[in-house]
């Protein structure tokens, strides 16, 4: 049995729909009582966790062999899923796969100093592993811009000319679904990235080409954006740590390609010209009646 943390989120969904395709059993564990619910009167084998309760993890993880480990994005997600990996080794997980960052494996930023001291714990447990090293995911675009790209045709970064190889969460979710179902992945740290490195400059020039309307890129200093995190109630820890990404991003080291995606599933990584005709309809302003 494979039990997915963090179904509910971009990365967590993708996994369990592609699971479901591949007609693997599975469990997933949502913070949500109403989500489990949803889930179970789908079929679908469900539980309730909290990170801070490790009883809750234990419970979740029971009977599992494989462990999709996504923890939540919180001040201290490096101590919750610190505290997931000592409840997967307490009941006998055998691999967990981990979902990391670019970059983890230098500590060059705070994200990968968030997920490099979980990795570390992972290697020694005696548990097998598989680290899902991603850079950014082509899906921001929605989550995080698609409110400004509606209203006002423009989105804001302060990455300034900074090259980034995004990758569409679709093609993380296929490498995480061959490890968590094949055991020639065992002691693999896979760097995820789309086939090409592109500026947001770039970018806005593929939003306006498909949504047929003008796109702006406005990069920001960072004290600015900070600014206006805040201001939409984002806690100024996370805050720092979003504007330290970007500071790794206007030093290039986020702009390298690697071939992983297509060594493990066997297909080219999606590029954002096709992620944004898939989901352009999410970009769109609403209609006016």
């Amino acid at each position: 049995m494979i039990c997915i943390t963090g179904a509910g989120g971009t990365v967590g969904r993708e996994v369990v729909k592609q699971l479901e395709l591949a007609k693997v059993p599975f469990r997933v564990a949502y913070f949500s009582k109403e989500k489990v619910e949803a889930a179970l009167a789908k079929g679908i084998d469900a539980v309730i966790i909290d990170y801070n309760q490790p009883e809750t993890l234990r419970t979740a993880f029971q009977g599992c062999d494989k462990l999709f480990l996504l923890g939540p994005n919180a001040l201290n997600q490096m101590q919750l899923e610190l505290n997931a990996v000592e409840a997967a080794k307490a009941v006998d997980v055998q691999h967990i796969v981990k979902q990391s960052v670019m970059g983890a494996e230098d500590e060059a930023f705070s994200l990968a100093l968030l997920h490099r001291p979980v990795e570390r714990v992972i290697e020694s447990s005696g548990m097998a592993w598989t680290f899902l090293r991603a850079s950014s995911f082509m899906q921001n675009v929605v989550t995080f811009m698609s409110e400004t790209i509606r209203a006002e045709s423009a989105f804001y970064s302060a990455s300034g000319e900074a090259k980034i190889a995004h990758v569409d969460v679709r093609d993380i979710a296929a490498v995480a679904v061959k490890a968590l179902t094949e055991p020639t992945h065992a002691g693999h740290a896979y760097t995820l990235t789309g086939p090409e490195a592109i500026t947001y400059d770039d970018l806005a020039q593929e939003l306006s080409a498909v949504l047929g309307r003008s796109i702006s890129h406005i990069s920001l200093p960072p004290e600015d954006l900070k600014h206006g995190m805040l201001a939409e109630g984002m806690p100024e820890a996370i805050a720092d740590r979003m504007l330290d990404l970007e500071r790794y991003y206007r030093e290039g080291q986020a702009n390298h390609i690697t071939n992983d995606i297509k060594q493990v599933t066997g297909h080219e990584p999606r590029r954002f010209a096709q992620y944004l005709r898939d989901y352009a309809s999410s970009l769109q302003p609403p209609l006016v009646a």
